[in-house]
């Protein structure tokens, strides 16, 4: 019998060209600090476990918020940073808490999809219009540069993350309309210091990595509802 690999070829491909464009951006970018190549790498590892349904994913990306807070703080993105060090790495947290509580099945390394209802998807957004007016009124006075985008960054990152708790697939959809924002804002970084076109990089992958999470939550919705 032919033995079953836990990642398909073509998501390793994936996984393996993501992580290439990386290395690469980072070396071309002439960037000095590794900390930006490290975050990026591990938030593309990330990204395919989550694809997956692994409770890896959200694990990795609690990581990954911490790092990337970091970065985000050099180039005084205060909104990139309090979204991620004081939003996404806490509701991180929590989705992987989630994950574990509500797996597949018994002994299954794969998160048990959940299809939300309307009155969980208007709490979400609810609760994203709340947090969007408050953290907006802190960037305007942390005098955050490029206020707009970064406000919106707020806003989709909150929504994604609370679709992620919620463990439904529609939590990529709102990753990758992040994912634009920030290849907005960090093209802006860039062409100010293009040490930091790795990160800009990163989140180019990362659309394409949330782009593909979407198509594959909706083939393990199918292939779970049948079992």
């Amino acid at each position: 019998m032919k033995k079953q690999h836990y990642f398909k070829s073509y998501e390793l491909f994936i996984w393996g060209m993501s992580s290439i464009v990386i290395v690469v951006s980072f070396i071309l970018s002439g960037a000095q600090g590794v900390l930006s190549l490290i975050a990026s790498l591990l938030g593309a590892a990330g990204l395919i476990f989550q694809a997956k349904g692994s409770p890896v994913g959200p694990a990795v990306m609690v990581v990954f918020s911490i790092l990337y807070g970091i970065i985000s703080y050099t180039f005084r993105y205060y909104g990139e940073l309090a979204t991620y060090v004081g939003m996404t790495l806490p509701m991180s947290v929590a989705a992987l808490i989630s994950w574990l509580r509500h797996p597949a099945g018994k002994g299954t390394r794969q998160v048990k999809i959940n299809r939300v209802t309307p009155m969980s998807l208007s709490c979400a957004i609810g609760l994203t219009a709340v947090v969007t007016v408050i953290f907006g009124y802190v960037l305007v006075w942390l005098d955050t540069p490029n206020i707009v985008f970064s406000v919106i960054s707020v806003s989709t990152s909150f929504l994604a993350a609370a679709l992620t708790f919620l463990r439904s697939k529609l939590y990529a959809i709102a990753y990758a309309a992040n994912d634009i924002v920030l290849i907005v804002l960090w093209s802006f970084a860039t062409y100010s210091d293009r040490s930091y076109a790795s990160v800009l990089a990163c989140f180019i992958v990362f659309l394409v990595n949330d782009i593909y999470a979407f198509i594959s939550w909706t083939m393990i919705e199918k292939h779970q509802r049948k079992s």
